[in-house]
Protein backbone atom coordinates (compact mmCIF):
# COMPACT_ATOMS: atom_id res chain seq x y z
CA UNK A 1 0.00 0.00 0.00
CA UNK A 2 1.53 3.68 -0.97
CA UNK A 3 2.42 6.00 2.30
CA UNK A 4 1.39 9.17 0.40
CA UNK A 5 -1.66 10.90 -1.38
CA UNK A 6 -2.46 14.11 -2.40
CA UNK A 7 -6.47 13.27 -1.51
CA UNK A 8 -7.65 10.46 0.73
CA UNK A 9 -11.50 9.39 0.05
CA UNK A 10 -13.29 7.24 2.71
CA UNK A 11 -15.94 5.23 1.28
CA UNK A 12 -16.34 3.63 -1.89
CA UNK A 13 -20.28 4.04 -2.57
CA UNK A 14 -21.37 6.03 -5.10
CA UNK A 15 -20.46 9.31 -3.29
CA UNK A 16 -16.97 8.27 -2.91
CA UNK A 17 -16.59 7.37 -6.73
CA UNK A 18 -18.15 9.83 -8.08
CA UNK A 19 -15.86 12.40 -5.83
CA UNK A 20 -13.02 10.51 -7.12
CA UNK A 21 -13.91 10.69 -10.66
CA UNK A 22 -14.68 14.61 -10.75
CA UNK A 23 -11.45 15.24 -9.24
CA UNK A 24 -9.78 13.19 -11.45
CA UNK A 25 -11.66 14.48 -14.62
CA UNK A 26 -10.38 18.13 -13.44
CA UNK A 27 -6.72 17.09 -12.99
CA UNK A 28 -6.20 16.33 -9.46
CA UNK A 29 -3.61 13.13 -9.24
CA UNK A 30 -2.55 11.20 -6.73
CA UNK A 31 -6.00 10.18 -5.26
CA UNK A 32 -6.89 6.97 -3.12
CA UNK A 33 -10.31 5.78 -2.26
CA UNK A 34 -10.32 3.05 0.75
CA UNK A 35 -13.69 0.90 1.19
CA UNK A 36 -13.48 -0.96 4.07
CA UNK A 37 -15.34 -4.20 2.20
CA UNK A 38 -16.01 -3.69 -1.50
CA UNK A 39 -17.10 -0.88 -4.09
CA UNK A 40 -20.38 -0.71 -4.16
CA UNK A 41 -20.82 -3.01 -0.44
CA UNK A 42 -22.23 -0.44 2.08
CA UNK A 43 -25.11 1.77 1.96
CA UNK A 44 -25.31 1.99 -1.85
CA UNK A 45 -25.40 -1.65 -2.76
CA UNK A 46 -28.38 -1.76 -0.01
CA UNK A 47 -30.31 0.63 -1.74
CA UNK A 48 -33.97 0.68 -3.41
CA UNK A 49 -32.77 2.12 -6.43
CA UNK A 50 -35.08 5.01 -7.17
CA UNK A 51 -34.34 8.34 -8.13
CA UNK A 52 -36.68 11.25 -8.14
CA UNK A 53 -36.93 14.90 -8.47
CA UNK A 54 -40.18 14.90 -6.14
CA UNK A 55 -39.06 16.78 -3.05
CA UNK A 56 -40.26 19.39 -0.90
CA UNK A 57 -37.34 21.57 -0.43
CA UNK A 58 -35.41 23.73 -3.07
CA UNK A 59 -32.20 21.89 -2.48
CA UNK A 60 -33.10 18.30 -2.88
CA UNK A 61 -35.37 19.33 -5.76
CA UNK A 62 -32.15 20.97 -7.64
CA UNK A 63 -29.90 18.12 -6.32
CA UNK A 64 -32.18 15.25 -7.86
CA UNK A 65 -32.92 17.17 -11.11
CA UNK A 66 -29.80 17.44 -11.81
CA UNK A 67 -28.30 14.01 -10.89
CA UNK A 68 -31.23 12.47 -13.24
CA UNK A 69 -30.32 14.48 -15.85
CA UNK A 70 -26.83 13.02 -15.35
CA UNK A 71 -28.03 9.23 -15.36
CA UNK A 72 -30.08 9.91 -19.12
CA UNK A 73 -26.23 9.96 -20.21
CA UNK A 74 -24.32 8.39 -17.53
CA UNK A 75 -23.45 5.67 -19.84
CA UNK A 76 -21.99 8.10 -22.64
CA UNK A 77 -20.19 10.30 -20.34
CA UNK A 78 -19.06 7.88 -18.34
CA UNK A 79 -17.91 5.39 -21.50
CA UNK A 80 -19.33 2.40 -19.63
CA UNK A 81 -19.21 -0.79 -21.27
CA UNK A 82 -22.11 -2.00 -19.61
CA UNK A 83 -25.53 -0.61 -18.77
CA UNK A 84 -26.77 1.42 -15.68
CA UNK A 85 -30.03 0.46 -16.31
CA UNK A 86 -31.50 3.84 -15.80
CA UNK A 87 -35.45 3.20 -16.89
CA UNK A 88 -37.40 7.25 -16.46
CA UNK A 89 -40.95 4.90 -15.68
CA UNK A 90 -42.30 7.74 -13.04
CA UNK A 91 -42.83 8.07 -9.23
CA UNK A 92 -46.79 7.76 -8.54
CA UNK A 93 -46.57 9.42 -4.94
CA UNK A 94 -49.99 8.32 -3.34
CA UNK A 95 -51.92 10.21 -0.43
CA UNK A 96 -54.15 8.72 2.13
CA UNK A 97 -54.92 12.05 3.73
CA UNK A 98 -56.20 15.36 2.93
CA UNK A 99 -53.16 16.85 4.80
CA UNK A 100 -50.58 14.91 2.42
CA UNK A 101 -52.98 16.19 -0.50
CA UNK A 102 -52.29 19.91 0.00
CA UNK A 103 -48.25 19.12 0.88
CA UNK A 104 -48.29 17.36 -2.20
CA UNK A 105 -49.56 20.86 -3.62
CA UNK A 106 -46.91 22.60 -1.86
CA UNK A 107 -44.25 20.68 -3.05
CA UNK A 108 -45.22 20.56 -6.70
CA UNK A 109 -45.01 24.40 -6.39
CA UNK A 110 -41.25 24.32 -5.29
CA UNK A 111 -40.58 21.78 -7.94
CA UNK A 112 -42.20 23.39 -10.70
CA UNK A 113 -40.18 26.21 -9.59
CA UNK A 114 -36.92 24.07 -10.40
CA UNK A 115 -38.26 23.22 -13.54
CA UNK A 116 -39.20 19.16 -12.44
CA UNK A 117 -42.39 18.45 -15.05
CA UNK A 118 -44.27 17.28 -11.85
CA UNK A 119 -48.05 16.90 -11.36
CA UNK A 120 -51.51 16.64 -9.53
CA UNK A 121 -52.97 13.71 -10.99
CA UNK A 122 -56.90 11.78 -10.29
CA UNK A 123 -57.45 8.95 -8.95
CA UNK A 124 -58.93 7.33 -11.94
CA UNK A 125 -55.67 8.46 -13.47
CA UNK A 126 -53.87 7.08 -10.78
CA UNK A 127 -55.56 3.87 -11.24
CA UNK A 128 -54.32 4.01 -15.18
CA UNK A 129 -50.70 4.49 -14.19
CA UNK A 130 -51.21 1.03 -11.84
CA UNK A 131 -53.94 -0.71 -12.78
CA UNK A 132 -53.49 -2.96 -9.56
CA UNK A 133 -53.49 0.31 -7.46
CA UNK A 134 -56.54 0.21 -4.45
CA UNK A 135 -57.76 3.77 -4.62
CA UNK A 136 -60.36 3.21 -2.40
CA UNK A 137 -58.28 3.90 0.38
CA UNK A 138 -56.17 7.08 -1.06
CA UNK A 139 -57.19 10.66 -1.07
CA UNK A 140 -55.24 11.74 -4.52
CA UNK A 141 -51.94 11.65 -6.02
CA UNK A 142 -48.75 12.84 -7.65
CA UNK A 143 -47.19 12.26 -10.63
CA UNK A 144 -43.82 12.91 -12.37
CA UNK A 145 -42.85 10.55 -15.32
CA UNK A 146 -39.29 11.62 -15.50
CA UNK A 147 -38.41 10.05 -12.06
CA UNK A 148 -37.19 6.09 -12.35
CA UNK A 149 -34.80 3.58 -10.79
CA UNK A 150 -31.63 2.44 -11.92
CA UNK A 151 -28.90 -0.11 -11.24
CA UNK A 152 -26.87 0.78 -8.26
CA UNK A 153 -23.94 -1.65 -9.22
CA UNK A 154 -23.59 -1.03 -12.57
CA UNK A 155 -23.81 2.73 -11.90
CA UNK A 156 -20.87 2.77 -9.21
CA UNK A 157 -19.01 0.90 -11.38
CA UNK A 158 -19.11 2.95 -14.35
CA UNK A 159 -17.61 6.04 -11.93
CA UNK A 160 -15.04 3.29 -10.12
CA UNK A 161 -13.88 2.25 -14.08
CA UNK A 162 -14.08 5.84 -15.11
CA UNK A 163 -12.04 7.19 -12.05
CA UNK A 164 -9.30 4.55 -12.38
CA UNK A 165 -8.88 5.01 -16.14
CA UNK A 166 -8.12 8.88 -14.99
CA UNK A 167 -5.71 6.98 -12.60
CA UNK A 168 -7.45 6.92 -9.31
CA UNK A 169 -6.28 4.05 -6.74
CA UNK A 170 -9.01 2.18 -5.25
CA UNK A 171 -7.62 0.34 -1.93
CA UNK A 172 -10.17 -2.44 -0.50
CA UNK A 173 -10.51 -4.46 1.91
CA UNK A 174 -9.24 -1.36 4.29
CA UNK A 175 -10.40 -0.35 7.82
CA UNK A 176 -9.82 3.41 8.21
CA UNK A 177 -8.84 3.09 12.20
CA UNK A 178 -7.79 6.81 13.17
CA UNK A 179 -6.81 10.09 11.49
CA UNK A 180 -3.83 12.60 12.34
CA UNK A 181 -3.52 15.95 12.62
CA UNK A 182 -0.51 18.77 13.11
CA UNK A 183 -1.13 22.38 13.58
CA UNK A 184 -4.35 22.26 12.82
CA UNK A 185 -4.60 20.44 9.69
CA UNK A 186 -5.31 16.52 8.23
CA UNK A 187 -1.78 14.87 7.99
CA UNK A 188 -2.54 11.19 7.56
CA UNK A 189 -4.80 8.21 7.33
CA UNK A 190 -4.27 4.98 10.06
CA UNK A 191 -6.11 1.88 8.43
CA UNK A 192 -4.92 -2.16 9.70
CA UNK A 193 -2.79 -1.82 6.52
CA UNK A 194 -0.77 0.98 7.29
CA UNK A 195 -0.46 5.32 7.10
CA UNK A 196 -1.39 7.05 3.92
CA UNK A 197 0.11 10.13 5.06
CA UNK A 198 -2.06 13.14 3.37
CA UNK A 199 -3.35 16.59 3.43
CA UNK A 200 -6.73 15.95 2.32
CA UNK A 201 -9.67 13.51 3.09
CA UNK A 202 -13.00 13.43 2.50
CA UNK A 203 -15.40 11.66 4.50
CA UNK A 204 -17.91 9.66 2.49
CA UNK A 205 -18.03 6.78 4.85
CA UNK A 206 -21.95 6.73 4.70
CA UNK A 207 -23.51 4.87 7.72
CA UNK A 208 -19.48 4.85 9.60
CA UNK A 209 -19.10 9.06 8.71
CA UNK A 210 -19.79 10.00 12.66
CA UNK A 211 -16.92 7.73 13.34
CA UNK A 212 -14.81 9.47 11.26
CA UNK A 213 -15.76 13.15 12.01
CA UNK A 214 -14.80 11.70 15.76
CA UNK A 215 -11.32 10.76 14.53
CA UNK A 216 -10.73 14.35 14.33
CA UNK A 217 -12.94 15.77 17.20
CA UNK A 218 -15.55 17.05 15.24
CA UNK A 219 -19.13 16.58 16.40
CA UNK A 220 -21.83 15.62 13.49
CA UNK A 221 -25.84 15.89 14.63
CA UNK A 222 -25.89 12.17 12.56
CA UNK A 223 -27.43 9.14 13.43
CA UNK A 224 -27.18 5.34 11.17
CA UNK A 225 -30.19 4.24 11.53
CA UNK A 226 -31.34 0.43 9.71
CA UNK A 227 -33.54 0.22 6.43
CA UNK A 228 -35.00 -3.17 5.63
CA UNK A 229 -35.77 -3.95 2.03
CA UNK A 230 -37.08 -7.10 0.29
CA UNK A 231 -37.43 -8.86 -3.06
CA UNK A 232 -39.95 -11.16 -4.30
CA UNK A 233 -40.08 -13.69 -7.42
CA UNK A 234 -39.79 -11.98 -10.86
CA UNK A 235 -43.43 -12.10 -12.67
CA UNK A 236 -44.28 -10.58 -15.41
CA UNK A 237 -43.99 -6.88 -16.37
CA UNK A 238 -47.27 -5.27 -14.58
CA UNK A 239 -46.25 -2.07 -12.66
CA UNK A 240 -44.01 1.06 -14.95
CA UNK A 241 -43.62 3.96 -12.03
CA UNK A 242 -42.32 3.49 -8.56
CA UNK A 243 -45.34 3.54 -6.29
CA UNK A 244 -44.52 5.40 -3.14
CA UNK A 245 -46.66 6.91 -0.09
CA UNK A 246 -45.04 8.76 2.78
CA UNK A 247 -48.29 8.38 4.95
CA UNK A 248 -48.75 4.84 4.63
CA UNK A 249 -44.68 3.93 4.85
CA UNK A 250 -43.92 2.15 1.67
CA UNK A 251 -41.53 2.02 -1.63
CA UNK A 252 -42.06 -0.39 -4.58
CA UNK A 253 -41.34 -0.93 -7.86
CA UNK A 254 -40.68 -3.85 -10.45
CA UNK A 255 -36.93 -4.40 -11.91
CA UNK A 256 -36.35 -4.61 -15.77
CA UNK A 257 -35.32 -8.69 -14.60
CA UNK A 258 -39.18 -9.07 -13.21
CA UNK A 259 -39.25 -9.09 -9.76
CA UNK A 260 -40.29 -6.79 -7.12
CA UNK A 261 -38.46 -4.32 -4.67
CA UNK A 262 -39.97 -2.60 -1.86
CA UNK A 263 -38.83 -1.00 1.94
CA UNK A 264 -40.59 1.00 4.60
CA UNK A 265 -39.34 3.09 7.48
CA UNK A 266 -39.26 2.39 11.20
CA UNK A 267 -38.39 4.26 14.05
CA UNK A 268 -37.99 1.99 15.52
CA UNK A 269 -35.09 0.63 13.99
CA UNK A 270 -31.95 0.01 15.78
CA UNK A 271 -29.36 2.75 15.13
CA UNK A 272 -26.24 0.50 16.68
CA UNK A 273 -24.65 -0.39 13.30
CA UNK A 274 -26.47 -3.99 12.31
CA UNK A 275 -28.09 -4.56 8.79
CA UNK A 276 -29.65 -7.60 9.86
CA UNK A 277 -32.96 -8.74 9.08
CA UNK A 278 -36.08 -8.67 10.96
CA UNK A 279 -39.65 -10.69 10.89
CA UNK A 280 -41.31 -7.26 11.87
CA UNK A 281 -40.28 -5.61 8.77
CA UNK A 282 -41.26 -8.88 7.04
CA UNK A 283 -44.87 -8.87 8.64
CA UNK A 284 -45.21 -5.30 8.28
CA UNK A 285 -44.53 -4.62 4.47
CA UNK A 286 -46.55 -7.90 3.55
CA UNK A 287 -49.40 -5.75 5.55
CA UNK A 288 -48.94 -2.68 3.82
CA UNK A 289 -48.32 -3.73 0.13
CA UNK A 290 -51.70 -6.10 0.21
CA UNK A 291 -53.92 -3.17 1.35
CA UNK A 292 -52.17 -0.63 -1.05
CA UNK A 293 -51.14 -2.85 -3.50
CA UNK A 294 -53.07 -6.25 -3.30
CA UNK A 295 -51.66 -8.59 -5.92
CA UNK A 296 -48.39 -7.88 -5.03
CA UNK A 297 -49.09 -8.79 -1.82
CA UNK A 298 -49.52 -12.75 -3.21
CA UNK A 299 -45.72 -13.04 -4.22
CA UNK A 300 -42.89 -14.95 -2.32
CA UNK A 301 -40.65 -13.17 -1.13
CA UNK A 302 -37.56 -14.18 -2.44
CA UNK A 303 -34.87 -12.30 0.04
CA UNK A 304 -34.58 -9.15 2.36
CA UNK A 305 -31.46 -7.18 3.29
CA UNK A 306 -30.53 -4.04 5.14
CA UNK A 307 -28.34 -1.29 4.90
CA UNK A 308 -27.63 2.30 6.87
CA UNK A 309 -29.61 5.38 6.29
CA UNK A 310 -27.39 8.26 7.78
CA UNK A 311 -29.47 10.68 9.00
CA UNK A 312 -29.30 14.37 9.55
CA UNK A 313 -32.21 16.13 11.89
CA UNK A 314 -33.68 17.62 8.39
CA UNK A 315 -33.52 15.18 6.17
CA UNK A 316 -30.74 16.75 3.63
CA UNK A 317 -27.18 16.18 3.85
CA UNK A 318 -24.34 17.66 5.09
CA UNK A 319 -21.62 19.03 2.78
CA UNK A 320 -18.71 20.62 4.18
CA UNK A 321 -15.51 21.86 4.04
CA UNK A 322 -14.01 21.97 7.53
CA UNK A 323 -13.69 25.14 9.51
CA UNK A 324 -11.54 23.40 12.44
CA UNK A 325 -9.60 20.92 10.69
CA UNK A 326 -7.80 21.88 7.73
CA UNK A 327 -8.36 19.35 5.12
CA UNK A 328 -10.74 17.44 5.98
CA UNK A 329 -14.41 17.93 4.06
CA UNK A 330 -17.11 15.86 4.40
CA UNK A 331 -20.32 14.93 1.76
CA UNK A 332 -22.60 12.66 4.99
CA UNK A 333 -25.87 12.33 6.43
CA UNK A 334 -27.69 11.88 3.08
CA UNK A 335 -30.99 10.34 4.82
CA UNK A 336 -31.47 7.76 2.65
CA UNK A 337 -31.02 9.32 -0.54
CA UNK A 338 -27.39 9.32 -1.47
CA UNK A 339 -27.69 7.28 -4.52
CA UNK A 340 -29.85 9.27 -6.23
CA UNK A 341 -27.63 12.56 -5.09
CA UNK A 342 -24.41 10.71 -6.43
CA UNK A 343 -23.79 12.57 -9.87
CA UNK A 344 -24.13 16.09 -8.04
CA UNK A 345 -21.77 15.17 -4.47
CA UNK A 346 -19.01 14.86 -6.49
CA UNK A 347 -19.63 17.69 -8.35
CA UNK A 348 -19.91 19.55 -5.51
CA UNK A 349 -17.21 18.40 -3.47
CA UNK A 350 -14.68 18.71 -6.13
CA UNK A 351 -15.45 22.26 -6.45
CA UNK A 352 -15.54 22.80 -3.16
CA UNK A 353 -12.38 21.43 -2.83
CA UNK A 354 -10.65 23.26 -5.79
CA UNK A 355 -12.08 26.74 -4.73
CA UNK A 356 -14.47 26.64 -7.67
CA UNK A 357 -17.37 28.60 -8.67
CA UNK A 358 -20.32 25.96 -7.53
CA UNK A 359 -22.40 24.68 -10.16
CA UNK A 360 -25.00 24.27 -7.22
CA UNK A 361 -24.53 26.52 -4.28
CA UNK A 362 -24.81 24.03 -1.80
CA UNK A 363 -23.46 26.16 1.17
CA UNK A 364 -27.28 25.73 2.84
CA UNK A 365 -26.44 22.19 3.48
CA UNK A 366 -22.94 23.33 5.86
CA UNK A 367 -22.68 21.57 9.31
CA UNK A 368 -22.90 25.33 10.71
CA UNK A 369 -26.64 25.46 9.94
CA UNK A 370 -27.90 22.65 12.72
CA UNK A 371 -25.92 25.31 15.23
CA UNK A 372 -27.07 28.52 12.99
CA UNK A 373 -31.14 27.05 13.88
CA UNK A 374 -31.06 27.69 9.62
CA UNK A 375 -32.74 23.66 8.86
CA UNK A 376 -34.65 23.33 6.37
CA UNK A 377 -36.39 20.13 6.98
CA UNK A 378 -37.51 17.86 4.41
CA UNK A 379 -41.09 16.38 4.33
CA UNK A 380 -41.29 13.64 1.84
CA UNK A 381 -39.29 11.01 3.22
CA UNK A 382 -40.23 7.03 3.83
Amino acid sequence: MRNSADVVIIGGGISGCSVAYNLAKKGVKNIVVLEKRFICGGSTGACGAGVRMQWGTEMNCLFSKYSIEFFEHANETLEYDGDIEFKQKGYLLIADTDREIEQFKKNIEVQHACGIPSRMVSLDEARSIVPHLNTSILKGAAFCEKDGFLNPFHTTDAYYRAARRLGVEFLHPVTVIGLTTSGGRISGVVTDKGVIHTNCVINAAGGASKQICDMVGISVPVISERHQILVTEPVEPMQEPMVMSFGLNLYVQQSPHGSFIMGRGCDAEPRDGRVTSSHEFLSEMAKTITRTLPPIGKLRVVRQWAGLYNITPDRQPIYEKSADVNGFYMCIGFSGHGFMFGPVTGVVMSEMILGETPTIDASKLSLGRFGRGEMVFEPSVV
